[in-house]
């Protein structure tokens, strides 16, 4: 296999020229080809089995010490103007960036196999769909990529059609840290990564194409490429309504996408369609429709089980990739707050000792098809998407803001979520309470400068009448004593009940000067153990801390200079004025 597109086949010779590769494989995407590959992992120990019993189909890769999670730090977004990457991104000219890392390229993959891997971001026959070839030396990465994309042939086939793709080099070099980088060059839809075999540093098609790179393609092509996970919520009438959430981490996302609704709410369904990242296209009618460019999960594994997230800790009974995950002593993967087995080795594949430290890596992970999870919705393979009713932000905060409310238009909207903070937790990073911003939960993603990327989105406002209703989360309001008012986990239903209604003007709400909020009989209680008042607390508006919160906005939006969109500025303004008239 190889191709008749002279642009790639030449592409491919001139990294083999460069790199110097024992021998070529272009990867088919076949059951046959992956079965080798296993086999081969197996042999070489970059893949252990697990127990087959139990686990069948699963495997184990163990990383490096050193090469365990995403490095932002060495991250770069490189543009021919710093200020077009933005100080949201680290930045180095293209010329130096390409020259840096194409030494370290240089015979990187002496020894090796050069994996030519064509995918396809995005149902293979969706018009929102984009196309990328990556080409690594890894094997694992084969593995994953074709979990995570529709990869092989028939996206082969499509990019020799149109003739377009995102580059992305890989080699995991000799895994030495201070030889790794991961460079985007927007301009050129290339990416470069060197020196990890770890998930979004050399998944390629992941992170750095389907949110760095897109983000960049999506202005310049008018659609949106956003970290938002997709759910369907059918009521027990069999109506469907599609819904976009982006929540920074450590604030519920995965939860929310897998969601089983509570014994309260019979004949209720939650559909997923994906738990990471969104493509938002406007249709002919001016309908903002949404597609997720994966075709599998790569989720964080402790914390996983059948309380937490059901869904999830069913699907990865089998046909699964762990990595970094503990084993029991007869061969089963193990993780903290499994609950149930106890670890015998541990993520660095020795023997298990308590004062070590974790037994799973605290980022470990599960590689696994959308297909396995029992609430896999059908629809991820839609070429044209799903019609999105709302776009949800969230944050962690324990007190400012509400439960749940709305805001008053699209561009108001866009406000909120450049907004969006979460309050660190002393398990992230010793620091309790500290506020960071996260703007739609894109600040380690977003390709270009965040004030283009704000005025993009509030170009939207000008281009339809039809944009789904823009509304903000937090699920986690503590009480004077600390303790959460709200339940969360499946009862978090219930506030997505309210979006819908609103959506579907079946309730009126209280106006505010932050935007619009429940009045407290439209919020479902029946059944649910909450304190008395606890529903007012999550519903109320401090004045006093906002008018404190929309300073503190202010400030991070005009750390943006003058590329921050005046009509940012007036929305600020009109939240800002609103509050200083209010009690």
């Amino acid at each position: 296999m190889t191709t008749r597109l002279a642009a790639l086949a030449d592409w491919v010779d001139s990294v083999a020229t460069l790199t110097k590769p024992d021998q070529i494989h272009w990867c088919d995407g076949s059951d046959a080809e992956n079965q080798r590959l296993t086999e081969e992992m197996l042999a070489s120990g970059v893949l252990s089995e697990l127990d087959q019993a139990t686990y069948p189909n699963c495997y184990l890769h163990l990383s490096d010490p050193s090469d365990v999670a995403r490095v932002e730090h060495l991250t770069f977004v490189c543009t021919p103007e710093r200020d077009d990457a933005g100080p949201n991104n680290h930045w180095m000219a293209p010329a130096d960036a390409h020259a840096k890392i194409d030494a370290l390229f240089d015979g990187a993959m002496r020894g090796r196999t050069l994996y030519v891997i064509p995918y396809c971001m995005g149902p293979i026959d969706s018009p929102y769909a984009r196309l990328g070839v990556e080409i690594t030396d890894s094997p694992y990465v084969v593995a994953n990529m074709r979990i995570m994309t529709r990869m092989g042939q028939p996206a082969l086939e499509r990019i020799e059609r149109e003739g377009s793709f995102v580059k992305g080099l890989h080699s995991t070099g000799d895994l030495d840290p201070e030889k790794r980088f991961i460079m985007h060059f927007p301009d050129e839809l290339t990416i470069k990564s060197i020196g990890s075999g770890y998930g979004g540093n050399a998944l390629l098609g992941k992170k750095c194409h389907a949110l760095r790179i897109a983000s960049y393609q999506a202005r310049e092509e008018g659609w949106l490429a956003e970290h938002m996970l997709i759910v369907g919520i059918e009521n027990p009438q069999g109506e469907t309504s599609y819904v976009a959430c982006a929540f920074p981490s450590a604030c519920g996302k995965t939860n929310l996408a897998m969601l089983i609704p509570p014994e309260s709410h019979p004949g209720w369904k939650i559909w997923t369609l994906g738990d990471d990242i969104a493509w938002l296209h406007l249709d002919d009618n001016g309908q903002l429709r949404a597609i997720n460019p994966e075709s599998g999960y790569f989720g964080v594994v402790p914390g996983t089980n059948a309380k937490t997230n059901k869904n999830a800790y069913d699907m990865i009974q089998s046909d699964t990739i762990f990595t970094n995950v503990a084993t029991t002593a007869d061969n089963q993967p193990w993780w903290e707050d499994k609950k149930e087995g106890e670890p015998a080795t541990d993520w660095h594949g020795k023997p298990y000792v308590a004062a070590n430290g974790p037994a799973a890596h605290p980022n470990s992970r599960f590689t696994v098809s959308a297909t396995k999870n029992p609430s896999y919705s059908s629809l991820a393979e839609a070429p044209d998407g799903v019609p999105l009713s709302a776009i949800v932000f969230g944050g962690r905060r324990k007190e400012l803001a509400p439960l749940v409310y709305e805001a008053r238009d699209w561009r108001h909207g866009v406000l909120v979520g450049a907004g969006v903070a979460s309050e660190t937790t002393a398990a992230a990073t010793g620091a309790v309470g500290v506020v960071r911003r996260d703007p739609m939960a894109m600040k380690p993603f977003c390709g270009y400068n965040f004030a283009d990327y704000w005025a993009h989105w509030l170009s939207f406002a000008d281009r339809s009448t039809k944009l789904p209703r823009v509304f903000h989360v937090n699920w986690f309001r503590q009480d004077e004593n600390g303790k959460f008012l709200w339940p969360g986990f499946g009862d978090n239903l219930r506030v997505l009940r309210w979006i819908i209604d609103r959506c579907e003007q079946r309730v009126e709400a209280n106006e505010t000067p932050i935007g619009y909020l429940p009045k407290p009989e439209d919020i479902d209680t029946s059944g649910l153990n909450i304190r008395e008042g606890a529903l007012d607390a999550l519903l109320s508006v401090n004045a006093e801390q906002w008018r404190e919160e929309m300073t503190a906005v202010g400030e991070y939006l005009n750390s943006y200079g003058d590329r921050l969109p005046a009509a940012l500025k007036e929305e600020h303004a009109k939240v800002t004025g609103a509050l200083a008239k209010s009690a």
